[in-house]
């Protein structure tokens, strides 16, 4: 992504550092959505020339996502975002069952509130434990009541502290006993190879915005020959899984955003934990103490989650904002809540690391003078709390 030919608006007033609640739509998306809303403006359902255009547009979109992702055009399903499709995972995988739903604590909202639901009509969850680094503790796995689940869904990485978990374990016990397995790859797709053979999964679920391209698209990868419930009714489309017209400009937009990552994948994620490890190194220096979150070794390569004892983290999260700094508690669709991240509660950390910690996550757009300047405030804005 050519970044520096496409200046963006917010240059020289904040410095954004919270790319993994949303980024920034690469200019050659926007470009790639413009053109195709010119020439294939037709509904993909309709029978004439322009419908068929449209038609073609979205498969070609189809085809090429999962190319990169390793399943069949006939696996994805587009969905609204990545909300959309764990929901119609979790919906459609349980619907007209009751049983153990086996899960992770700390999952994103759009999985603990689908599972709530099914709670709610019967059913009951059933908690595996992480360790402090918030890897799945192995030995719950083997104590889960599989002989009673219906389903088992996990985060692929953790969308707060950007561990990537060893979901191989949890895949060999479902496919063993039978259990559909959803895996949310949300975070994952985009800044880390993906593929959704590898993962054995059930089902997976990919949204658009993680990786630099449009909001209002996402998917859901459907393993060929699940029953998957439809959540929403109406037409036909998606083969039935998900009615309502598909917005082609959208789908052309997330399999462009695909491709370019996909293109420039080592690249890209060199540039990442480049600036991830210059911005964790500079913070270290100059805000001890200092402390990291999560597994060091297996995260994503452009999340820091860390803590600065001392320091609140509400206090630090709104004097940072007034000085150009755009970062976050943790998921922007928990935002709102006062309450400690439950991720850090899960890793059983102490509270004075869960009441400082903030989540920072870098994108293809920062540079390293957005960097070095973020250390600098930061650190004054940390050494400021503390005094």
């Amino acid at each position: 992504m050519d970044w520096k030919r496409h200046k963006l608006e917010y240059a020289g007033e904040m410095i954004y550092l919270d790319n993994n609640a949303t980024t920034p739509v690469a200019p050659e998306v926007l470009e790639e959505m413009t053109r195709v809303s010119r020439v294939a403006y037709g509904n993909p359902g309709s029978r004439h020339s322009a419908g068929r255009k449209a038609r073609q547009v979205l498969e070609d979109s189809r085809e090429m996502i999962a190319e990169i992702i390793d399943c069949s055009s006939d696996e994805v399903v587009f969905t609204s975002g990545g909300t959309e499709a764990s929901n119609l995972a979790i919906a459609g995988l349980a619907a007209g069952r009751k049983g153990t739903i086996i899960l992770p604590p700390a999952e994103h909202p759009a999985t603990e509130e689908a599972v709530k639901r099914l709670t709610k009509l019967g059913s009951r969850k059933h908690r595996l434990q992480l360790n402090d680094r918030g890897q799945l503790v192995q030995d719950s796995l083997t104590a889960a009541p599989w002989d009673d689940a219906i389903l088992a869904t996990a985060l692929l990485a953790h969308n707060e502290t950007g561990t990537v978990l060893d979901l191989g374990p949890m895949s060999e016990y479902c496919e063993r006993n039978g259990v559909p397995f959803h895996v949310d790859a949300v975070q994952a797709v985009g800044k880390i190879p993906v593929s959704f053979r590898d993962l054995k999964a059930t089902t997976m679920s990919i949204a658009s915005q993680k990786f630099c391209g449009p909001r209002g698209i996402g998917a859901l990868i459907v393993k060929d020959g699940t029953r998957v419930i439809p959540q929403s009714l109406g037409g036909h489309q998606e083969q039935g899984r998900r009615a309502g017209t598909e917005c082609v400009a959208l789908a052309a937009g997330m399999a462009k955003a695909m491709q370019i990552f996909h293109q420039h994948m080592d690249e890209h994620i060199a540039h990442l934990r480049s600036l991830r490890d210059r911005f964790e190194i500079g913070l270290a220096k100059q805000c001890e103490p200092f402390v990291v979150n999560g597994c060091i070794e297996h995260r994503l390569p452009n999340t820091l989650h860390a803590a600065f004892p001392g320091c609140n983290a509400d206090a630090l999260l709104v004097a940072l904002d007034l000085a150009g700094i755009c970062c976050s508690h943790g998921s922007a669709c928990a935002s709102g809540s006062s309450e400690p991240a439950p991720i850090l509660l899960a890793m059983q950390l102490p509270s004075e690391i869960y009441s400082s910690s903030l989540r920072f996550s870098i994108g293809p757009q920062n540079t390293i003078d957005e960097i070095e300047e973020a250390v600098q405030i930061i650190s004054e804005t940390v050494q400021r709390l503390r005094s």
